[in-house]
């Protein structure tokens, strides 16, 4: 490569995951040279981010989230950029009228169910929060604590969407006695207790909507159908929207751009499913096969305005633990 090429550092979740194609073509055409830099989990990149603002790690992060987007534009990280590849993305994604964060891609937390355990029963499979309270779904059902774990998180301000702040501690005390069991995180509940996935016997689980795709992308051999399927009834899911920012205090701010402006491209949005399993921002990316086959979205998912779940977010947790 050219010694005199500009290197853009990218501030990212350990989530991250490019095509080295996707990216090294736009290396090539743009003569920037990328560095991934990745910072821990998304809570943990933030923090990253803000400790450091006044020296700043990298020029670029992506992965906060809209549980988190407060948080970062409270804390003036980034700087605004009113990208021309906007037009693209749904208007629906875009939380900061002052184009600090960008929308990337979303992907919806969503109860699964493992198919075979269901159809094996008289048991219909939840297609609400209420039935998972239902006496009959006693013991069938593992979620995530919000303190440890981003869908966890993402669970609890469904039920709150759901059930309003003076109802949704009474829906967990009856999850409670219900048997629900409560994991650190992510994998734990699935690869220690979910039924489609392990060798654990709960046959719901917290999850995302994109998780049938994985599960038929990965098989060895590919099944006929998914073994697991997504909860997407009204209101039974949060959206979880991925935002990039250029960071305040950059030397390479119109790099940094072009690398925005990338990101937001469907080269790279085309990219995103079968690497990072959640959804495209773009209106005018195609989804891979597999996605549109085994993957639908919420139509009607739960969206919280960042500034409420921030304004909340420890109170809302803390209440729940001691719940």
């Amino acid at each position: 490569g050219d010694s005199n090429a500009a290197t853009v550092r990218l501030m990212t979740h350990d989530s991250f995951d490019v095509s080295v194609d996707v990216l090294r073509a736009f290396e090539q055409d743009s003569g920037i040279r990328v560095e991934v830099f990745k910072a821990g989990d998304g809570g943990e990149a933030l923090n990253k981010a803000i400790l450091s603002k006044d020296a700043p790690l990298a020029d670029v992060f992506f992965g906060v989230d809209n549980t988190f987007l407060q948080r970062a534009l409270d804390n003036d990280i980034f700087v605004p950029y009113d990208s021309p590849a906007l037009e693209e993305i749904a208007d629906t994604l875009e939380l900061d009228p002052q184009r600090r964060a960008l929308p990337v891609d979303y992907g919806d937390v969503c109860l699964n169910y493992d198919v075979a355990w269901f159809e094996g029963r008289e048991l219909a499979p939840p297609d609400s929060l209420a039935d998972l309270v239902d006496p009959a779904y006693d013991g069938l059902t593992v979620v995530e604590n919000p303190a440890t774990s981003t869908p966890g998180l993402a669970f609890l301000l469904t039920t709150i969407d759901a059930f309003g702040e003076d109802g949704y501690l009474d829906y967990w005390r009856k999850l409670a006695s219900n048997d629900v069991l409560v994991a650190n995180g992510w994998e734990e509940a699935y690869y220690t207790h979910f039924s489609a996935a392990s060798e654990g016997d709960r046959p719901i689980v917290v999850s995302y909507a994109s998780s049938p795709v994985a599960e038929v992308y990965f098989a060895e051999t590919p099944p006929e159908s998914a073994p697991t399927a997504a909860v997407v009834a009204g209101g039974t899911c949060f959206r979880q929207i991925e935002f990039v920012g250029i960071l305040r205090g950059t030397t390479v701010e119109s790099e940094a751009r072009q690398l925005v402006d990338f990101m937001l491209s469907n080269s790279f949005q085309e990219d995103i499913p079968l690497r990072m399993f959640v959804y495209p921002a773009s209106e005018t990316a195609v989804l891979p096969e597999v996605f549109q086959q085994y993957s639908r979205a919420s139509e009607t998912p739960a969206l919280m305005d960042p500034a409420r779940i921030a304004a909340n977010r420890e109170e809302w947790i803390q209440a729940w633990t001691e719940a």
